[in-house]
């Protein structure tokens, strides 16, 4: 990546890995509810793993970092949470269902969090186009 235009790299690298983190809250909040028989794994939530991109080249520059990047997407325990239910529908003989092990209080922090870290990418990469058509204007 162009050193000058790295600003604008480093943004969309980070709206990207944000942007996967904010697809695997919402997974995990369409699912906090679905319910399967205990004979089945219940909904695996999901946990996105980032990872900053190194530096290329030699000295100073090494350590500079190009954005971040998806290492990973992690799901959770399948056993889920055995729950008694016994007018549902895919309850077992005991009355026993699974229920996703999903935390909604940690997925709403999670998501707090994703977003407002998106937004911050997205004002970086704003301020920097600026910056940078304001430069091409100098030559004009």
């Amino acid at each position: 990546m162009n050193a000058m235009f790295g600003a604008l790299g480093v943004a969309s690298s980070g709206m990207s890995t944000y942007k996967t983190w904010l697809d695997a809250i919402a997974d995990n909040i369409a699912n906090v509810n679905t319910v399967r028989s205990t004979a089945e794994e219940a909904y695996r939530s999901k946990y996105v793993v980032a990872q900053s991109v190194e530096g290329s080249g030699f000295g100073a520059q090494a350590r500079i970092g190009k954005g971040t990047t998806v290492a990973n997407v992690v799901e959770n325990d399948p056993e889920g949470i055995i729950t008694y239910a016994p007018d549902h529908p895919l309850a077992d003989e005991n009355g026993l269902v699974r229920m996703p092990n999903v935390d909604m209080g940690e997925q709403m922090t999670s998501m707090i969090i994703a977003q407002r870290a998106y937004q911050m990418n997205v004002t970086v990469f704003e301020r920097a186009r600026d910056s940078y058509l304001r430069a091409l204007e100098i030559g004009k």
